[in-house]
């Protein structure tokens, strides 16, 4: 089977290092609960306007879950400005990313970032409809909370 660059270099990282999986779980490691079925949002444009929950992100627990490699695990794929001992780079760069963003539309990108860029190797962390190759466990169940969700938007809109 022939991968895409990008999907063979994700692959290739997985396996060399023992890194979290493209849908952000370890291999044996339980998943994170997610939610079972997402609430309703609209997509205006290239965007998601409005929050999913009615409780702020919180910026500090939106940090834990991007670095969580059970959870968002954004570092995995993205150069992030933290301290780590691994960072991808199939992804952009993480910094300054809330000067090229609106919240809404990084909202988007991390509910469901295939709306914007089909061939994308972003996970879609909230959205259940529509996936493949789904771990029995996680069929019918999001990646992250809308919590987690808004919690991470948070942290990410400090990336300037």
């Amino acid at each position: 089977m022939r991968f895409p660059f990008e999907q063979r270099a994700l692959r290739q990282a997985v396996l060399a290092f023992g890194l979290a999986l493209p849908l952000g779980l370890v291999p044996g490691e339980a998943p994170a609960r997610g939610d079972t079925q997402p609430v309703p949002f609209r997509v205006v444009e290239d965007a998601i306007p409005e929050p999913l929950t009615n409780q702020p992100g919180d910026a500090e627990r939106g940090r834990a879950v991007a670095l969580d490699r059970s959870r968002g695990n954004c570092i995995t794929c993205h150069e992030m400005p933290v301290q780590a001992d691994f960072q991808g780079n199939l992804g952009p760069p993480l910094d300054g990313l809330a000067q090229r963003y609106t919240v809404g539309e990084l909202r988007l990108r991390v509910v469901d970032s295939k709306r914007i860029n089909p061939e994308s190797n972003m996970p879609s962390f909230y959205r259940i409809e529509g996936l493949y190759n789904v771990r029995r466990d996680w069929v019918g169940r999001t990646m992250l909370t809308a919590q987690e969700v808004e919690d991470l938007l948070a942290y990410l809109m400090t990336l300037r």
